[in-house]
């Protein structure tokens, strides 16, 4: 996999079309209305597989009740992908919560456990520690999993983790260290000039999530179709 290349086509493909980049600009700008999140999702799901399917062109904004629906199965993946990232942080805060409602109660009664204190508080930051690094690593298989959803058009093939994770053989594990690595990057660049945008009031804002999140996302969408296109090199 060319790195470069992968790259480059995925950063020019979303502006082919800016209109669809503005169109789900405005299903985020709602996305707190549930449904237009789930047609941003399904959209980003459909540029994954139009881009599976060798399409240059951003696809359309048609058969809304299927991007609904793709965009639920976008986000169950993602939930049971994340759930152990879930479950740790849930007992952490729960232990973070016991501890503090712990002291305060024993405070009232003159005691100070300022060593049991610190223990919760580090086990509770322990965990939150596990759950990101947990994700961190889960990602790309992540990605790979809803890719290849996309290219059987169905849920299922989301949770076949072997399957899955001999795609990633077949792609490199270097090779998907190094997309990864990559991808953030560039996110973390898009999180500057959000950031930056941020400084005008309100107008920022809704540049940022009309234009830039819109822009990246579409972005993502095909550069993870290139990297599940690479386990498949004479295709």
């Amino acid at each position: 996999m060319d790195i470069g290349n992968v790259m480059t086509d995925s950063l020019k493909y979303p502006s082919s079309n800016w209109k669809k980049i503005l169109i789900l600009g405005f299903m985020t700008l709602f996305s707190f209305l549930i449904i237009p999140l789930f047609i941003a999702m399904g959209y980003l799901l459909r540029v994954l597989k139009a881009s599976l399917a060798g399409l240059e062109e951003l696809p359309e904004f048609d058969e809304w009740v299927d991007m609904i629906v793709d965009g639920i199965k976008v986000l169950v993946v993602g939930i049971v992908y994340s759930l152990p990232a879930i479950v740790i942080m849930i007992g952490s805060i729960i232990t973070m919560w016991a501890s503090i409602s712990s002291m305060t109660a024993m405070q009232s009664t003159g005691m100070y456990p300022s060593t049991a204190l610190g223990m919760f508080t580090g086990i509770g930051f322990v965990g939150f520690l596990v759950a990101m690094l947990y994700l961190l690593i889960i990602t790309p298989v992540l990605y790979v999993a809803i890719a290849n959803m996309a290219y059987y058009e169905e849920l299922g093939a989301a949770f076949k983790f072997s399957e899955i994770l001999g795609l990633i053989s077949q792609i490199g594990w270097v090779d998907t260290i190094v997309w990864y690595v990559v991808v953030i990057v560039i996110g973390f660049v898009v999180a500057f000039i959000t950031t930056i945008l941020g400084i005008i009031p309100i107008i920022g804002s809704i540049i940022s999530l009309l234009v830039v999140y819109p822009y990246y996302n579409i972005f993502l969408y095909r550069a993870v179709a290139w990297l599940y296109a690479s386990a498949f090199p004479e295709e």
